[in-house]
């Protein structure tokens, strides 16, 4: 009976201390949520902080060459994806801004383009592993209008075999002429590396999208001028809009212009392809 007594004791007690130190109180609750948007700010600037400290520890570990690479990173990637990056970088993910320790004896390829090229980028570097060193260009590089002002940035100094490139979603709303002036400017420009130039076709937008279907009309009269400029110019033209259209129910998201983990795969083998087949034509220049 005794011996009964101290077991319930027993357990009562340790359920109190559970109780006691897995479950704040109301009190500690308050104290650890913001109560205004002062505070709110001061915990978002200190979680900031916080973050690039780490990440800045984490950079000093690094070679000069990727030290570099990395500040480069910190400069363009702006205030949405440089924090997502760091995340990923100090918990060890491979993303598409990865730093690439060149095989001198590869070609060089750059991708050039916003965040649907972005999520490509693993898939094609993946691919053609082994037989290219596969860099991205250091954004979400938006539309054409910031490809003016930053394609020097994003070329860097690098001896290009090949560019990638597309420009079109985030170009939904640009005036068709103002759209068409500035490809004219950008392959100029592009073709003055002596690269091997791919255009990529804008993927598809879907009908239902937040924006409305106005949107998909857009992207489909903006790559028919973007596939104009090309063929003015001899570009390949690497056609990602008709390549993933016939999928498009297993591979992007619902009501959305980006692409699930089967659908970047997809893309990325394309583009891999594309790649190859102009590396090829490069190569017997």
């Amino acid at each position: 009976m005794f011996r009964s007594t101290y077991d319930v004791r027993s357990c009562l007690v340790l359920c109190a201390l559970i109780t006691l130190f897995a479950v704040p109180s109301q009190g500690e609750d308050q104290k650890t949520e913001p109560t205004n948007a002062s505070e709110a700010a001061a915990k978002k600037a200190k979680q900031a902080a916080d973050l690039n400290q780490k990440f800045a520890a984490w950079k000093a570990t690094l070679s000069p060459e990727q030290q570099a690479w990395e500040t480069v990173l910190e400069e363009n990637l702006g205030g949405f994806y440089l924090p997502h990056y760091q995340r990923a970088k100090l918990q060890g993910e491979i993303t598409a801004w990865d730093y690439v320790a060149d095989d001198p004896q590869l070609p060089r390829v750059i991708l050039i383009g916003d965040s649907v090229s972005r999520g490509y980028t693993v898939a094609t570097r993946n691919a053609l592993a082994g037989k290219a060193n596969v860099h991205r260009a250091p954004a979400n590089c938006g539309p054409t209008a910031t490809a003016l002002k930053q394609l020097d940035v994003w070329l860097g100094n690098g001896d290009w075999d090949v560019i990638h490139f597309n420009f079109g979603i985030h170009d939904r709303r640009t005036p068709p002429a103002d759209y068409e002036a500035r490809l004219e400017t950008i392959v100029e420009r592009l073709q003055k590396t002596g690269a091997t130039l791919i255009w990529a076709s804008t993927t598809p937008v879907p009908s239902d999208w937040k924006e409305g279907p106005s949107i998909k009309t857009a992207i489909e009269e903006r790559n028919v001028i973007a596939a104009r400029v090309m063929k003015k110019h001899g570009i390949e033209i690497d056609d990602l809009f008709t390549f993933i259209t016939p999928q498009l129910a297993e591979t992007q998201n619902p009501k959305d212009v980006h692409f699930n983990e089967q659908g970047y795969t997809q893309l990325g083998t394309q583009v891999a392809k594309s790649i190859s087949e102009a590396l090829k034509k490069h190569d017997s220049k």
